[in-house]
């Protein structure tokens, strides 16, 4: 498996080498030579940034923790000590009821059984908080949208109000101010119970005390329910689904014909500046990997790159001035595709519920008979754009 260090160091080098060369040229006109140069160091950091991406996916597999034989940490011994909630929950998905008494009690202990059996077993924090990591850490939604915790799934309905067409007035001595209404509206933000599905795995794999079973069984399930989330939070059509980001914002540029495939300069300035400046402060762009490929190519009258690749691991690239959040839900560039997002994305919103998390090991003649166990997931969760004036797309030409 390739070494991640030395392919982040590699993608750090090539960045600084693309801004080292962006600052030597500053204001001046770029050569045909030069721009070839800039566009081969993009596209090697894009390629070595998939890698990295593809290379920490294969390492979630690999387990941190160790278990015994019988899936209890070293020093703790049944009725000689209480085991904490992870090891109770590790229990529960190698042995499922075919734990000891003393096990069995720690299990209820640490995993709520007052939920029916078909909607799982409520998971403990430290479990419920591994999950919503691994929804944050996936898909690009939850890293710009606001988080919204709450208490309990009744529908909700959240304020609006769009104040950027709102002014002040003169008022002459002794006069009388004017009437200037705020309108405010609302927006629904609903949660929807999401599942994982059911996945089967060997029980020899469940059982082997060299795997961490608990990040490996949550890391599968979470990936799932993180892949739906993030499709519906930016391309759902509401009602059934949460309203996606994209359905929600409006035009700001579309594309001249001839440009299906593509985006100019002019056209990412003219979406920026469809943007009011009230929302510009935080906003950022959005767009699918493949997009990203096209955009970091662009440049300016003078020929000098829009694009900047960042050079510290974990910092954002940055297009005309504003960091670049990648997202595979986005649409690719097609005939009239909403391929580009701009705007203050954490007016999207998503709305979790709390305690809502939870995990059920199946043990039916359905998996048993295949030497398997079966692991389903749910999560509780909706979202919605709440200020639609804060973010606008960029659409390619219909032809």
């Amino acid at each position: 498996m390739k070494n991640i260090q030395a392919m982040r160091e590699k993608i750090a080098n090539l960045a600084a080498l693309a801004n080292k060369l962006l600052a030597d040229k500053g204001d001046q006109t770029w050569t045909k030579e030069e721009q070839v140069t800039f566009d081969n160091y993009t596209t090697e950091i894009e390629s070595l940034k998939n890698q990295v991406r593809a290379t920490e996916k294969m390492r979630d597999l690999e387990a941190d923790n160790f278990f015994n034989a019988d899936g209890v940490p070293a020093g703790k011994k049944d009725g000689a000590m209480t085991i904490d909630a992870l090891t109770a929950v590790a229990l529960y998905m190698r042995f499922g009821n075919n734990v000891s008494p003393e096990q069995a009690i720690e299990i209820r202990n640490a995993m709520s059984t007052t939920t029916p059996a078909e909607g799982g077993y409520t998971v403990p924090a430290e479990v419920a908080t591994m999950v919503i990591a691994k929804l944050k850490a996936f898909g690009g939604m939850r890293e710009v949208a606001e988080i919204i915790p709450t208490d309990s799934g009744n529908p909700l309905s959240f304020p609006t109000n769009d104040g950027t067409g709102e002014v002040g007035e003169i008022v002459g001595e002794n006069a009388a101010a004017a009437t200037g209404e705020t309108t405010f509206g609302t927006v629904s933000l609903n949660v929807f119970k999401y599942s994982s599905k059911k996945i089967a795995l060997p029980i020899e794999l469940i059982q082997d005390s060299a795997i961490d079973v608990v990040a490996f069984v949550v890391d599968r399930l979470a990936e799932r329910i993180a892949r739906i989330q993030n499709t519906h939070f930016t391309v759902g059509a509401g009602t059934t689904l949460p309203d996606g980001i994209i359905p929600r914002s409006g035009v700001g540029k579309t594309g001249l014909t001839g440009q299906t495939l593509s985006v100019l300069y002019d056209d990412l300035v003219d979406l920026k500046h469809s943007v009011n400046r009230a929302y510009r402060g935080k906003a950022k762009f959005m767009m699918n990997d493949l997009s990203v490929s096209v955009v970091s190519k662009i440049k300016d009258t003078t020929g000098r790159p829009v694009w900047v690749p960042a050079v510290t691991e974990g910092a954002p690239d940055m297009l005309l001035g504003h960091s670049v959040v990648t997202n595979d839900d986005m649409a690719v560039m097609a005939a009239n595709a909403k391929s580009i997002a701009f705007g203050d994305l954490s007016q999207y919103k998503i709305r979790d519920v709390k305690n809502s998390t939870s995990i059920r090991r199946f043990d039916d003649s359905a998996f048993a008979l295949n030497g398997q166990v079966g692991f389903c997931g749910w999560q509780r969760s909706g979202g919605n754009l709440i200020d639609t004036a804060a973010v606008k797309l960029y659409v390619n030409s219909a032809t």
